[in-house]
């Protein structure tokens, strides 16, 4: 007999393995064999095996022997129940302590083996064949396939259920739980969103009911099991688990806090804040309490530490301060709301005071950034939360936002030309930011502050000089092609339709209030042409209605100021462009029923109801600048006459009552009909063909009577 007793350290040990490995060989029958293995396995339990004798041991017995062990039935008289399998294990746990072992199949597909020992119950003896399991776990999940392979063989609830019966282990079942979800966190809550939520609501119980450090232990270990979808607030158990959550949060945050206590806390808010808005606080006296606390807190956190003088050197800081960002932005949001409001007037005042000093720290630190710096991605997190301020936000700050324009300008210019690492890393966000197509583009968060700094005469100087306009064009230009990329069916409004409807409020702004530079720069050109042939394909697409009357506008108002340039030189794609937007502007009001009289009324006609309110004052500027481009294109009336809009609109204001069509509709109708009856006789004639004369007495169009008297 081998006494492995004797071996009292790991070379005893080891030469005791060979000395087995020698009886293994020199085995005469199966009896023999079997012994000689059962000493290599116990010899293995005995400790640490090197790995030249672990490949040894392996190049002896292979899988063969080990799933035997696996597969047996009873043991031997007077040994324990599962003596067998937990031997098997033991060799298997050895095995997986050589990566390229941990991954072979034959050690994959004893994953629901292992799930069946986490999930079974535990008793005093196997408690050695446990921590195997967890070992080979562990060796799997740091394998290429081992986290799948974990996920779709249902380890993901073994290791919930081990950890929620706190079962013998269950730290370590938590542990695997962090590492699944940090690599796959969209599988295992596809997969198996019940188990987890089971974790989450004793984690968030355990949260609330500790008194001691364990709270703030857990601030760090939560955020890893608050899914982004599904969504927690839609389910009432996961409804249990938020409020759990924001009562331990709102007793942390106001009590008096180290800064190792507060930063994880206020991760764990903003992770809240990502996964579910403000949906987890309460409405009422308490939850805006915490709420503008919460706000308050992470706007002092941003001061404090980007107006040091090395504010990020600190190990974590970035983290913290991007988690500060995002509920900042929260901030922002809770305070524009309307509807369904947590905050009240006096503390929406105190907060934008606040977030003001905040934003000031945020355009500082950005004015020391050096060229180097720029790939960072906290730069990409602070530019991203300066124009959430910018996009609301116009009047404040508004000479240290001007002094920082070229900064903002060359930093996204620099992304969207060269590419960027930096905003590919996961950004704080509060909204999707699916159909971005680029992973780089800062320039999306920027577009609606631009927007507004373009209706103003310095700030627009100053992003003209550093080249924002040619820079927004190729933006538009890219965004336009990620757009008809994208699949056709019905999808929600994607960032990147976003994208482009904003950018054509900064093009329309500068149209009106930069026409020269229209005119000048070729890169106009460029986009006119994409608009004349995006028109006619968008237009059919009913749920792209909106970036249609941007497109149709915008392209309307810039043909008047390019009508000379060779791209408007009565090519087929300027004509299909033109009976679109004619399309567009002819359809948007019908005679419809009146519910309170007889007679028909003027109304937005159904299919342009639900994009109304963003589409009107397009509409009415789309009819000013077609009426402008009617002198300047002498083929455009026979485009109106073959659309046979005349008819159509002689037939509406003859069927409606004249009371159900307001002030400014005639107007724009007014302007269109009098540049078409001046510029073509055939549009005069349809006109008075079809009582032209009556109806504009009617509705008090006197500068069409006039026209049409004089002709």
């Amino acid at each position: 007999p081998i006494h492995l007793a004797m071996a009292s350290d790991s070379g005893d040990r080891n030469s005791t393995l060979k000395r087995c490995l020698g009886v293994l060989r020199d085995a005469r029958n199966d009896s023999e064999q079997f012994a000689a293995l059962l000493l290599v396995t116990k010899a293995v339990r005995a400790g640490e095996v090197d790995a030249k004798t672990r490949r040894q041991i392996f190049d002896a017995i292979g899988f063969t022997f080990p799933n035997r062990l696996l597969a047996s039935g009873k043991p031997p008289a007077g040994c324990p129940e599962h003596t067998f399998r937990a031997l098997g294990l033991t060799l298997l746990a050895c095995f997986c302590t050589d990566p390229e072992l941990a991954g072979h199949s034959q050690i994959l597909n004893k994953i629901p083996t292992f799930n069946d020992i986490l999930v079974s119950p535990c008793n005093p003896d196997s408690t050695s064949m446990i921590d195997d399991v967890y070992q080979c776990l562990s060796a799997v999940m740091a394998t290429t396939r081992g986290s799948r392979e974990l996920v779709t063989k249902g380890t993901v609830s073994a290791l919930c259920q081990a950890y929620v019966n706190c079962s013998y282990g269950s730290d370590r079942a938590l542990t695997l739980l962090l590492g699944l979800l940090t690599v796959a966190e969209g599988k295992c809550w596809q997969r198996d969103a019940p188990h987890l939520l089971t974790v989450l609501s004793k984690l968030s119980d355990d949260f609330l009911k500790a008194e001691d450090m364990t709270k703030f232990e857990l601030c760090e270990v939560l955020p890893h099991f608050i899914p982004l979808s599904p969504p927690l607030a839609q389910d009432s158990q996961g409804c249990e688990c938020l409020h759990r959550l924001y009562k331990g949060l709102a007793n942390i945050l106001g009590s008096k806090l180290s800064q190792s206590q507060r930063d994880p806390a206020l991760k764990l808010a903003a992770c809240l804040v990502q996964a579910c808005g403000s949906e987890w606080i309460p409405a009422g006296s308490a939850g805006s309490k915490f709420l503008a606390l919460l706000v308050n807190l992470a706007c002092v956190e941003v001061r404090l530490t980007l107006e040091e003088p090395n504010p990020l050197e600190v190990e974590g800081k970035k983290e913290v301060v991007t988690a500060c960002y995002v509920l900042i932005e929260m901030g922002i949001q809770e305070c524009l709301k309307e509807e369904k409001q947590l905050l009240e007037e006096v503390q929406k005042m105190q907060l934008m005071r606040i977030m003001e000093e905040a934003f000031g720290a945020v355009i500082f630190y950005l004015r020391q950034a050096k060229q180097e710096e720029l790939q960072d991605p906290f730069i990409f997190a602070s530019v991203r939360i300066l124009g959430a301020w910018m996009a609301e936000e116009t009047s404040s700050l508004k000479q240290e936002i001007c002094e920082l324009l070229p900064f903002l300008v060359h930093y996204a210019k620099k992304l969207f030309k060269e590419g960027s690492p930096a905003a590919s890393l996961p950004q704080p966000e509060l909204v999707s930011t699916e159909g971005s197509g680029l992973p780089q583009d800062a320039l999306r968060f920027l577009l609606p502050g631009f927007c507004h700094l373009t209706a103003e005469d310095r700030p627009r100087d100053i992003l003209i000089s550093e080249g924002a306009p040619a820079l927004l064009c190729e933006y538009f230009l890219h965004q336009w092609e990620v757009l008809t990329s994208e699949p056709t069916s019905l999808t929600p409004l994607t960032s990147t339709e976003m994208s482009l409807q904003t950018a054509c409020g900064i093009f329309l702004n500068l149209v009106v209030t930069a026409p020269d530079l229209i005119r000048r720069d070729k890169t106009f050109s460029s986009l006119m042409d994409m608009l004349l042939k995006s028109l006619p394909l968008l237009l059919p697409q009913k749920d792209h209605l909106v970036l249609a009357a941007n497109i149709a506008t915008l392209g309307l108002m810039m043909a008047r100021i390019l009508a000379s340039s060779a791209v408007l030189q009565g090519t087929q794609s300027t004509k299909e462009f033109f009976r679109a937007a004619i399309r567009f502007l002819s359809q948007a009001h019908s005679a419809q029923a009146d519910p309170g009289s007889d007679s028909l009324a003027a109304a937005v006609s159904p299919a342009y109801v639900s994009a109304w309110a963003d589409v009107r004052e397009l509409w009415f500027l789309g009819m000013q600048a077609l009426a402008g481009c009617v002198p300047l294109f002498p083929w455009l009336p026979q485009a109106v006459l073959q659309a046979r809009w005349l008819e159509g609109l002689s037939e509406f204001l003859t069927r409606v009552a004249p009371a159900s069509v307001d002030f400014e509709l005639i107007a724009a109708f007014q302007g269109v009909l009098v540049e078409l009856a001046r510029a073509s006789k055939p549009c005069r004639d349809v006109i008075l063909s079809h009582h032209g004369e009556e109806w504009a007495n009617l509705y008090g169009m006197a500068a069409l009577e006039q026209c049409l008297s004089e002709h």
